[in-house]
């Protein structure tokens, strides 16, 4: 197992950091859905006593992300597709509203944010570093909610996320077209130019529902990744 660990500095206590550690791994498909993970193999590989690991393992499984079954062990969770449905539908519906939103109350210096993000984007593209560009796609659409003075809506998506990002981070590894998402985040930062609110509302639509063309793909390609 090669866990990918953040600096512990940025962490206020040794649960947080093991949490974030094994979040990210599980969200970027480090772990593997259905790997068996131990709170032994765990604390040793971060350097921590398995107290904290522990404690993490049940944030886990509050977030649905890990399965603990008696007698069997700890599971990181198979990929539900009905908790992606579920979370990309509100995704929707939240993220419409505050680019309708954006529309109105968007400043100058939000466009430039958003404009700077798409160009990182772009080199990203250009190297094919799909985790950076996953990193920068989060970026953008929570500059969105905050530039138009939602930023709690970013919060409340990504408490819904974990499986749908999952999805996406699948998606973008299988040889995914990304050009189709720099279109579309490039005409999200032109309706909000324009003041189009609905143009904007229709490109986050068939923005955010990509991903349901890729998952009889995926399912087929990763069978043992999915419920």
């Amino acid at each position: 197992m090669i866990l990918e660990i953040s600096e512990r500095t940025e962490f206020s206590s040794t649960r947080d950091y093991v949490y974030h550690v094994l979040r990210e791994n599980i969200i970027s498909l480090k772990l593997e859905p259905g790997l068996n993970i131990s709170e032994k193999e765990i604390s040793e590989k971060l350097q921590v006593s398995r107290t904290p690991v522990r404690e993490a393992f049940v944030k886990l499984v509050q977030d649905e992300l890990l399965e603990v079954f008696p007698q069997k062990g700890s599971f990181v969770a198979l990929i539900d597709l009905k908790h992606v449905e579920e979370a990309r539908f509100i995704r929707e519906h939240l993220e419409i509203a505050a680019i309708q939103l954006a529309c109105k109350l968007f400043s100058p210096t939000y466009l430039e944010k958003l404009e700077f993000n798409l160009y990182m984007q772009k080199r990203c593209v250009e190297v094919g570093d799909y985790k950076k560009f996953f990193e920068l796609d989060e970026e953008f659409h929570e500059t969105i909610s905050e530039g138009c003075g939602k930023k709690r809506i970013w919060m409340i998506i990504q408490q819904m996320n974990t499986h749908l990002n999952r999805v996406r981070m699948l998606s973008l590894t299988d040889n995914y077209n990304w050009n189709i998402l720099l279109s579309q985040h490039e005409g999200m930062i032109e309706a909000i130019r324009a003041q189009d609110s609905l143009k904007a509302k229709e490109i986050v639509h068939h923005h955010l529902t990509l991903v349901n063309n890729d998952q009889g793909e995926l399912k087929v390609a990763y069978p043992n990744y999915f419920k």
